[in-house]
C-alpha cells in the first residue's frame, strides 16, 4: 500500500463513521421529537376537555354570570389558543399514525 492509499482509507474510515455517528444522532433526535408531538398532542386534547366541560358548568343556571368562572373560562380558552400555535407539531404524529392505520387495514386485507 502506498502512502495516497493510507490516507484514502483512512479518509474514508473516518467518513464511515462520521456518517453512521451522525445517522444515529438524527434517529435519536426524531424520536424524541415525536415524542414530544405526541405529548403536546395529549396536552392539547386535555385543555380541549377541560375548557369544554368549564364551559358546560359556567352554563349551568346556578353558575351563569359568574365572574370567576367566566374568567376562568376565557383563560382556558386562551390558553387552548396558544396551545394551537403548536399545532405543526401535533401534525407529525398525526401522519405517523395514520401512515400507521393505513399499513395496518392493507395488511389487514391481504
Amino acid at each position: 500500500m502506498t502512502r495516497l492509499e493510507i490516507v484514502f482509507f483512512a479518509i474514508l474510515t473516518v467518513s464511515v463513521v462520521l456518517n453512521i455517528g451522525l445517522f444515529i444522532y438524527a434517529r435519536a433526535v426524531v424520536v424524541r421529537l415525536l415524542s414530544i408531538a405526541e405529548e403536546l398532542w395529549d396536552l392539547q386534547q386535555m385543555v380541549d376537555s377541560f375548557a369544554e366541560h368549564l364551559n358546560q358548568v359556567y352554563e349551568l343556571e346556578m353558575f351563569y354570570g359568574d365572574q370567576t368562572l367566566q374568567n376562568l373560562l376565557n383563560h382556558a380558552i386562551s390558553f387552548n389558543e396558544q396551545l394551537g400555535t403548536f399545532e405543526h407539531i401535533y401534525k407529525l404524529t398525526e401522519e405517523e399514525i395514520d401512515n400507521t392505520e393505513t399499513e395496518t387495514e392493507t395488511g389487514e386485507e391481504t
